[in-house]
């Protein structure tokens, strides 16, 4: 069995979806700030159902010519504009440095709760097929979909930040496996 470095997979993983956030900032600027949360969600949901449908057919329309790997980017790119509207709200744009900054502020956050959570089930995530890794995300949307319905709030259930961060490490295990397997 190959040693793994879950540190280093993670952050070069982090890397390429941070580095396509930079791109597509110079593209549209924060043009999602308008967004409020709950279209982010839907959002996202349209990328896991549409990786869901690649993973079932094995095939894409040829006019469509993105894979699984990039719609995994756009749910960790899109979890992480999430948590920054939560935090903020919609808006009115801000600035590249402030959005970067914002960025890293809450990937880190992400990175924080994986080290805790791998540390305490011990990488159990390396024996998990990545289709399973997308059937969770598409579980953790029903919830935040039923959590915004209620104003988000919950009874005795994490909130919504939680269940974007987890998202956020579900589609980077889903990368690394596909990256490093």
């Amino acid at each position: 069995m190959t040693a793994h470095d879950t540190a280093k997979e993670f952050a070069a993983i982090k890397s390429v979806c941070r580095d396509i956030y930079e791109k597509k900032l110079k593209d549209y600027g924060t043009s999602w700030r308008i967004m409020r949360p709950s279209s982010l969600t839907d959002q996202i949901f349209i990328k896991a159902k549409r990786i869901r449908t690649l993973e079932e057919k094995g095939v894409q329309a040829a006019a469509v010519n993105e894979g699984i790997e990039p719609e995994f980017i756009g749910i960790v790119n899109y979890c992480v504009i999430a948590l920054i509207q939560l935090q903020l709200g919609p808006g009115d744009p801000i600035d590249a440095k402030e959005a970067l900054n914002l960025y890293n502020k809450k990937i880190d956050e992400a990175t924080a709760l994986m080290n805790n959570k791998n540390h305490d089930y011990d990488e159990a995530w390396r024996e998990m097929r990545v289709s399973s890794f997308t059937d969770i995300i598409l579980q953790k949307l029903m919830r935040t979909k039923e959590i915004e319905d209620h104003n988000g709030k919950t009874l005795i259930s994490e909130g919504i930040d939680a269940n974007y961060m987890d998202m956020i490490n579900y589609a980077i295990f889903a990368l690394i496996k596909i990256r490093f397997a």
